[in-house]
């Protein structure tokens, strides 16, 4: 039987290793936070460049600073006496003294002239049609009045009534109210006026007193009649025509110095006014 030898008679490992027994430190263990700070240790510090755009900024604002502070201090070397435009504006300043006595123009719609040609050339005419009123009530006011005996003869053939039968009625006569010049013929507007003799239209007029109006001279009986045809609607003649007893003139109206449609018909017998009711046949 054999026998297993005995832990005391064997040799210790020390003795029977060839290679001597080195001390080793124990492992630790670097975080990563180390192993970062290590390698920026070896990199070395950053070198602090300041960017471009701080120096262009600074730049700026250096020549901004010289822009307001050079003015200022040349101002402030310009001398002691120093003119505000406030003081420049008070010493020329214009003053406008006026009299006491002078009083302010007051203006109103109708204190403007026309300016455009057809307002110029309405004004002209009414102008023109208020002269040959005037002259007209001129001529009326001294005119002399046949009454009575006086009166000339009744025309006995070419003289006819300056409205159709039937279409009128009798207004105011010659003389009434202290000057009425003729006779009123009140009828409807439009009512055809007559020529009530052969004559020639000597003129027109309108705007006056008389509104519409026809002056005819005529020869009757060998006396020089002239007939007044006014307030007419609407005129049918021209001055200068020949008419003949009896021919459209114009047509009733209200123009003029008038309250309502009517014929004023001014009959003259050389030159002295008749009653045209008394007188005409």
């Amino acid at each position: 039987m054999t026998q297993k030898p005995n832990s005391a008679d064997l040799p210790e490992s020390s003795d029977l290793s060839t290679t001597p027994k080195r001390d080793t430190a124990p492992v630790k263990r670097l975080r990563r936070s180390d192993i970062r700070r290590a390698e920026r240790a070896l990199r070395g510090p950053r070198p602090k460049v300041r960017p471009l755009r701080a120096a262009g900024t600074m730049a700026a604002v250096l020549a901004l600073l010289a822009g307001v502070a050079i003015p200022a201090y040349a101002a402030t070397q310009a001398g002691t006496e120093q003119v505000t435009a406030h003081e420049v504006a008070e010493a020329d300043a214009q003053t406008l003294k006026v009299d006491d006595a002078a009083t302010a123009s007051s203006l109103s719609a109708g204190d403007y002239s026309a300016t455009t040609m057809a307002e110029i050339e309405e004004k002209k005419a009414a102008a023109e049609a208020a002269e040959r009123a005037k002259q007209l009530a001129a001529m009326a006011s001294t005119a002399s009045v046949y009454t009575g005996a006086a009166l000339p003869d009744k025309p006995t053939e070419g003289v006819v009534f300056p409205l159709p039968a039937g279409s009128y009625s009798v207004g105011r006569g010659l003389g009434d109210s202290g000057y009425h010049q003729g006779q009123d013929l009140l009828a409807g507007t439009g009512t055809p006026i007559f020529a009530i003799a052969d004559g020639v239209v000597s003129s027109t007029a309108c705007c006056g007193a008389y509104g519409n109006v026809v002056f005819v001279n005529h020869n009757v009986g060998g006396n020089a009649v002239e007939t007044r045809s006014a307030h007419m609607s609407s005129i049918a003649v021209a001055p200068g025509q020949a008419v003949t007893a009896g021919q459209v003139i114009g047509y009733v109206g209200s123009t003029g110095r008038s309250t309502a449609p009517h014929l004023h018909i001014e009959i003259r017998v050389n030159g002295g006014l008749v009653s045209p009711i008394a007188w005409l046949p």
